[in-house]
């Protein structure tokens, strides 16, 4: 081995790199983007979660006790429930992540050994759960503050309030049933994405492009003939981890299959759109890779599937909506552990479909054309 011939190969590769603008983008841009966006995203301390309320009780305590909720800054209480069952229904269609209901005999309550009210949490997101389980030692009412009641509060029974935290859709806490519904969007958007990603690209490498510009085919044509064999795939991979999630970690699933079916098959289609996009702009396959790779870390962490977008910045709440991801998992939870109907969710479907007629309008752009540049 001599060192000149190594030389002049690192050279070489260096300028291979350096007239490839878009893998040189990638070498600075992913860290860099990636550093600042999950440096200010990931927060383990959970804040801001919206929430309703149902105030039966409608005195001068109850509202103490709202007031001292929205003073910790853990909930954001954004709706007022009529009655108990909307302030569940508000819950299972995904508007508000918590519930809190004070009872008629709230006054009575805090001056024996029983509940003050309770606190309804979707137990869908354990983080969730978790945040709002330490309310339950943060004194959520003040007795003193110069008002004077007929039932003023004294210390001893501040001493003996309590609040019930009831987890709902997941009463074990177990965190496979948080984790499976969303883990489907990560596996498609991983799997499908990358393969659909290196689809073109592939046959622009090989040489097989040249033969598709010159057959009959239109541009419509090719791209549904890469689609639809992947939609097959997805929906295998789909089906394969419910089963293995019913069979070994007991994965309740509460909603209908042709709401899961809608949904699967929905976000089927904006990966695979999506991944025909990156192909469509790639010029080797490990451009592909990088871009697929650009997107998937996002997918992982600002979706929601690891930590709830309430307590990313406002900035990165933005950014997440823009992944098909953030609005799958969504649909997901609310539809398998929730029981949420997809026109209970319009929101995410609504958002999945316009992200599939952009990608789709502009990869047949890209493609109508039938250039081999």
């Amino acid at each position: 081995m001599r060192w000149s011939k190594i030389d002049a190969m690192i050279r070489k590769e260096l300028k291979q790199l350096r007239r490839d603008r878009l893998t040189a983008a990638m070498v600075f841009g992913i860290p860099v983007m990636q550093l600042l966006l999950f440096g200010y995203a990931i927060n383990y301390n959970v804040r801001h979660i919206p929430a309703a309320w149902c105030d039966q009780s409608e005195t001068q305590i109850s509202r103490l006790i709202l007031e001292d909720i929205r003073q910790s800054q853990v909930l954001d209480l954004t709706v007022q429930a009529a009655s108990p069952r909307e302030l569940g229904d508000l819950i299972r269609s995904g508007r508000v992540r918590v519930g809190i209901l004070l009872p008629p005999d709230l006054t009575s309550r805090l001056q024996d050994s029983r509940p003050a009210f309770q606190i309804l949490a979707d137990g869908s997101s354990s983080i969730v759960t978790g945040a709002v389980k330490s309310l339950a030692a943060y004194p959520l009412y003040t007795p003193a503050g110069g008002i004077e009641t007929e039932h003023a509060i004294n210390a001893e029974a501040h001493e003996k309030q309590s609040i019930q935290i009831i987890p709902l859709y997941n009463p074990e806490q177990r965190t496979a049933v948080d984790v499976i519904p969303g883990l489907v969007g990560i596996i498609l958007t991983m799997t499908l994405t990358l393969f659909t990603a290196i689809a073109l690209v592939r046959e622009r490498e090989h040489g097989s492009m040249e033969m598709l510009i010159t057959t009959p085919i239109s541009a419509g044509e090719i791209i549904l003939g890469k689609l639809i064999p992947y939609v097959g795939i997805g929906l295998f991979q789909t089906f394969l981890v419910f089963i293995l999630g019913i069979l070994v970690f007991r994965l309740p699933i509460n909603g209908r299959f042709i709401d899961i079916a809608g949904a699967v098959i929905m976000f089927i289609t904006a990966t695979l759109s999506m991944g025909l996009l990156i192909s469509s702009f790639a010029r080797t396959q490990f451009q592909a890779v990088q871009v697929t790779i650009f997107i998937l870390l996002p997918s992982i962490l600002l979706s929601g599937f690891v930590f709830p977008y309430e307590g990313m910045p406002r900035i990165a709440r933005i950014l997440s909506q823009l992944l098909p991801a953030t609005h799958f998992i969504e649909l997901m939870r609310g539809i398998v552990l929730r029981g949420a109907t997809l026109t209970e969710l319009p929101r995410q479907v609504i958002a999945l479909g316009v992200f599939i007629l952009i990608t789709t309008t502009a990869a047949w752009e890209r493609m109508k054309g039938k250039r081999l540049d």
